[in-house]
């Protein structure tokens, strides 16, 4: 960051004896011989640290850097006055108007010291704001974050709302059907048995059929058509063990889903 003084006094041998002092540091240095001056100045440039002197035609050094604190409150304000003018620059320093005073004729050491620590204290102000800031954009952005996850969970929410729905809705249709289905996973577990299957299988529905293996509890002819792909119907009926007579058909799973094994669908002559 370069650091900027302004330079604010209409006596040029001033403001020369001050750049002499100064210029050793490192500052880029403006002069203005007048307060409006120094607010032009202002406008266009990025200033850290200013010096002005307090006596000067027009708008003394208390008024100008007043107006400097609300235009532009980083800066770090330093007046130069003579003793005679101590009543109106404590006043200003009460007012926060003023970070320091010298007095005329300065010492040279401690106002380069002080020059120094001026620009530390608003390289410190300017630190802090750009902190604040990066804050408060991390803060706006978690905010955006939350309220997006917000609106996925509920999105999710109501997404596994509707699919329950829909499951409660195809469960209760499939216990209903005339016929019997029988879902059975690559494993040859029994995984889905409605309220006809049981009928037709688990001695009217005193047996449980799910989680139990297929070939216990499925007639092997009918187990037979397992093999091979596609929908298909057994071209002859099936003898169940009650000695019913049932037409019987065999579904692969995973057509339109991730699910694998077959579906049984069977129609009994009852």
């Amino acid at each position: 960051m370069v650091r900027t003084l302004l330079l604010v006094d209409d006596e040029e041998n001033i403001t020369s004896a001050l750049v002499r002092l100064l210029r050793g540091d490192g500052y880029r240095i403006l002069r203005a011989n007048s307060g409006e001056a120094g607010l032009q100045l202002l406008a266009q440039n990025e200033v850290g640290v200013i010096i002005s002197d307090q006596r000067m035609p027009g708008m003394t050094g208390v008024e100008f850097l007043s107006k400097v604190r609300d235009l532009y409150p980083d800066t770090v304000r330093i007046v130069l006055s003579g003793y005679t003018e101590l009543n109106s620059v404590t006043d200003a320093i009460n007012r926060g108007a003023i970070y320091k005073f010298f007095t005329k004729p300065w010492e040279d050491d401690l106002l380069r010291a002080n020059v120094q620590e001026a620009f530390q204290r608003y390289e410190m102000k300017m630190e802090n704001v750009r902190l604040t800031n990066e804050l408060q954009q991390a803060n706006e952005a978690l905010l955006r974050i939350n309220r997006e996850l917000e609106q996925r969970v509920e999105d999710k929410t109501r997404e596994v709302m509707l699919n329950l729905n829909v499951l409660k809705i195809s469960q209760e249709v499939l216990e209903h059907l005339p016929v019997g289905v029988v879902g059975i996973g690559d494993d040859g577990v029994i995984a889905v048995a409605n309220r006809s299957a049981h009928r037709l299988f688990a001695a009217d529905g005193s047996r449980p059929m799910l989680g139990e293996a297929a070939v216990d509890i499925i007639p092997s002819e009918l187990l037979l058509c397992v093999v091979g792909e596609g929908c298909r119907k057994l071209q002859e009926k099936i003898q169940l063990s009650n000695r019913v007579q049932a037409n019987c058909w065999c579904c692969p799973m995973g057509e339109s889903s991730a699910s694998k094994g077959i579906v049984l669908v069977i129609e009994a002559d009852i």
